[in-house]
């Protein structure tokens, strides 16, 4: 074999022709060799490549055969003019900025030049694409011989939104805590390479309680995911089991409305069958709601000679009953949902029809404390603990302390009333938020559930009002990067 080595081969007249070889012959280019195109070359269209200009383009301008080009199209759509068709050309285009879907590229056809089979001018009008087109023939003009989309090889990406109170936690988290109505507005989807699912925290608000050393208020329900991982002590047993798929919601770019219910209103002192209390309202985020927290029955007293209303009434987690044997406290978890979202709240028990107290409302983590009677004292029962998420991967200082370091609990029911006489009676809000009676002969009111718990409010003493149910709170929860 015969080798010839030039710096540079010319034809014989100035913007010339050179030919490499005759018809039929085969040009072998070994591997490892670059040939850079800055004029027309033809003959060499069988791969289709082209040269990447990485000079983006931001307005109109006339491509040249044999080069790709990055347009950018974020300040305006723009025509590119496409060369004149010769078999073999092959010219490229990408979508920069992943704007062509809202802002399109528009490609002129040189003259009576064709692409696939057609005079009109093509539109590329795909987010993302990369498009290749090679000059085949008059008949068909410019074809495609290959394209492709970003999302077909992606790299990360992770959620981004607005909306609420947000913080970023554990590094890599961010947490967004509504504690009224607002909108969870995702800006970034995401994939599945990065972040495309949320947690969540939604509690309800807490039910009303009633007055005259009646029932205790049902804590608002608390509903809990946990796929991002967030560490012990969070392992509540409400959490959302992640099999067989996994608890988190997915999110695509759009508004999401969130709800917070407010607690509900406490009983008015008073012997009239009104002054049953109010439950919680209802807290929601996506596919998510969980029911406010059952209101107590109504005053101890009341309606002697009516109907009697002295039954706990359902939510999240149930309200507590009156004072007096046989009446039941409300049932928990109303509506059903798995794991559930609360427990009933106490009955009132006793060996006689007058001497026992009333029921303490449900909580999250426990039933609501039953009223006793007989000896050697009667008592009211205490509102039914809290459950729990850790600190300072989610709720922050929201919530309330309690017996697990670190942790803060949500969602305690409210206690029962009790009078001075009795001696014995629940004094303090339990954990999670629900309110501490303030029982006693002199008529003091029953102490509110803590704001943003989902507590359930306390009973009222003696002629004394309910307290009433503490707000519920929302907050979500996605890794950012």
């Amino acid at each position: 074999m015969s080798e010839i080595k030039v710096n540079k081969i010319s034809p014989r007249t100035a913007c010339g022709t050179t030919t490499l070889g005759d018809s039929g012959d085969t040009i072998s280019i070994p591997a490892g060799v670059s040939i850079t195109n800055a004029g027309t070359a033809s003959g060499f269209g069988a791969t289709g490549a082209v040269s990447w200009n990485t000079t983006v383009k931001t307005s109109g301008f006339t491509a040249v055969a044999g080069e790709g080009y990055f347009c950018n199209t974020t300040s305006g759509d723009f025509t590119v003019n496409l060369p004149a068709g010769t078999p073999g050309a092959v010219v490229g285009f990408k979508d920069y900025a992943n704007t062509f879907d809202t802002e399109p590229l528009t490609l002129d056809l040189n003259g009576s030049d064709k692409a696939n089979g057609s005079t009109n001018n093509p539109l590329l009008v795909t987010e993302g694409i990369a498009v290749t087109f090679v000059y085949i023939d008059s008949t068909k003009g410019w074809l495609v011989t290959d394209s492709g989309l970003s999302s077909e090889a992606p790299g990360p990406e992770y959620i981004a939104a607005t909306g609420g109170t947000i913080t970023t936690v554990c590094t890599n988290y961010k947490v967004h805590t509504f504690t009224g109505p607002g909108t969870f507005q995702v800006t970034d989807a995401g994939n599945a390479a990065g972040s495309n699912t949320v947690d969540y925290f939604v509690v309800a608000g807490g039910g009303g309680a009633s007055g005259d050393i009646g029932g205790g208020g049902g804590a608002g329900g608390f509903r809990l995911s946990n796929t991002t991982c967030m560490s012990a002590p969070q392992t509540s047993p409400l959490v959302a089991p992640n099999s067989p798929s996994p608890a988190a919601i997915p999110v695509n770019v759009s508004s999401f409305p969130i709800t917070v219910g407010a607690g509900g209103a406490g009983a008015p002192p008073g012997n009239a069958p009104s002054t049953a209390s109010s439950p919680g309202c209802v807290s929601t985020f996506s596919t998510i709601s969980s029911a406010g927290g059952g209101g107590s029955s109504a005053s101890a007293y009341c309606c002697a000679t009516g109907p009697d209303p002295g039954n706990g009434l359902p939510g999240g987690s149930g309200g507590g009953a009156k004072r007096a044997k046989g009446h039941t406290g409300g049932t928990g978890n109303t509506p059903t949902v798995s794991p559930p979202q609360g427990n009933d709240g106490g009955s009132s028990v006793g060996t006689a029809p007058g001497d026992a107290f009333s029921g303490g409302g449900g909580g999250a983590g426990a039933a609501g404390g039953c009223g006793q009677g007989g000896t050697p004292v009667p008592a009211s029962g205490g509102g039914g603990v809290g459950s729990f998420v850790v600190s300072a991967g989610l709720a922050g200082c929201h919530g309330t302390t309690g017996p697990v370091p670190g942790a803060r609990y949500f969602s305690g029911g409210g206690s029962g009333g009790g009078s001075a006489a009795a001696g014995d009676r629940p004094t303090s809000g339990t954990v999670g938020g629900g309110g501490g009676s303030n029982s006693g002969d002199s008529g003091p009111a029953g102490d509110p559930g803590d704001t943003n718990t989902g507590g359930g409010g306390s009973a009222g003493g003696n002629d004394g009002a309910g307290g009433n149910g503490g707000p519920g709170i929302v907050m979500i929860r996605y890794k950012f990067q």
